[in-house]
């Protein structure tokens, strides 16, 4: 299955990222508000789920140097 948002529609983004924060819940922290408004912007259909991995790594990445 394609998860691009060309081939999904909102209701599909919006399932798989429930199930996703689903499965992250089960062993992590929940994610933070800024992680959570870039996966609304997949669900919404701005940016594709490879860009938003990109900005949360490089986030994440940047507030492990400081």
């Amino acid at each position: 299955m394609s998860y691009l948002i060309k081939d999904t529609t909102p209701e599909e983004r919006q399932l798989l990222v429930e199930k996703a924060l689903a499965i992250s819940l089960s062993g992590a922290n929940a994610p933070s508000k800024d992680v959570l408004d870039l996966v609304y912007e997949y669900i919404d259909g701005r940016k594709e789920l490879e860009e938003i991995q990109k900005e949360v790594i490089a986030k994440y990445k940047k507030e492990d140097a400081e």
